[in-house]
């Protein structure tokens, strides 16, 4: 079952829910509205070492190396697929 981020259109707040279905469009908890949206949510991933996340490239950034991030050299990388 998982979380899915919602916009709600009538008071224009976001907010998490735990839904059973990916059709499922909850009620937002604030104003009780049915006129609710998913929004797609950004990855989330974890570096070894416990970064915050601060420092974690993006996937067009390009390194001194050559490679696709700086987090690899420009082989087969599992983090950013270069």
């Amino acid at each position: 079952m998982p979380i899915y981020e919602f916009h709600c259109k009538d008071c224009d707040k976001e907010f998490e829910e735990l839904v059973f279905s990916q059709d499922e469009t909850p009620n937002c908890p604030h104003c009780h509205s049915q006129n609710t949206e998913k929004l797609i949510s950004r990855p989330c991933r974890n570096r070894k070492g416990g970064s915050s996340g601060a420092d974690i490239p993006s996937m067009g950034s390009t390194s001194s190396s050559g490679g696709g991030c700086s987090g690899c050299s420009g082989g087969s990388c599992a983090t950013c697929g270069h």
